[in-house]
């Protein structure tokens, strides 16, 4: 017949240095990925933002060929969607809703006539939504 022993091993859990090593590890891996990840989130936003102001432009150019002329400053992209009262011969709406926000959450500034001669100027002020800047904080212009 057979003899039963009792099981002379213990149950191991992982010692604090172990968790630690772990833990260490972790935070490398995530020091090496997040900075290359926000990257690119950053880079997406400036081509969403360069996406919108071509959209803006192709409407502007098609509400020009109706009205003969581009909207003032005054009348804004607000005139992409909704005919201006002193715009008889407006056939849009040029946009297909309302006028989107920049992806940095601010209005798209827009100017017309624009400056060095343009017949308007389109620009969002980017991260820092203030004018000027450089880097990931740099005004994108049409």
């Amino acid at each position: 017949m057979l003899e039963h022993r009792p099981c002379a091993c213990r149950a191991r859990g992982f010692t604090l240095l172990e968790l630690l090593v772990v833990v260490l590890i972790i935070g490398l891996l995530t020091a090496i990925v997040a900075p290359r990840f926000l990257g690119q989130v950053s880079k997406s936003e400036v081509v969403a933002a360069r996406a919108q102001l071509d959209m803006f432009d192709k409407a502007l150019h098609a509400y020009r060929l109706d009205a003969g002329r581009f909207p003032s400053s005054a009348q804004g992209l607000r005139a992409l969607v909704s005919q201006p009262t002193d715009e008889p011969r407006w056939r849009g709406p040029y946009l297909q809703g309302d006028v989107p926000l920049d992806p940095w959450g601010s209005p798209y500034q827009y100017r017309a006539p624009g400056s060095a001669g343009h017949e308007f100027e389109l620009l969002s002020l980017g991260r820092d939504r203030a004018a000027g800047g450089s880097g990931d904080d740099a005004d994108i212009v049409r």
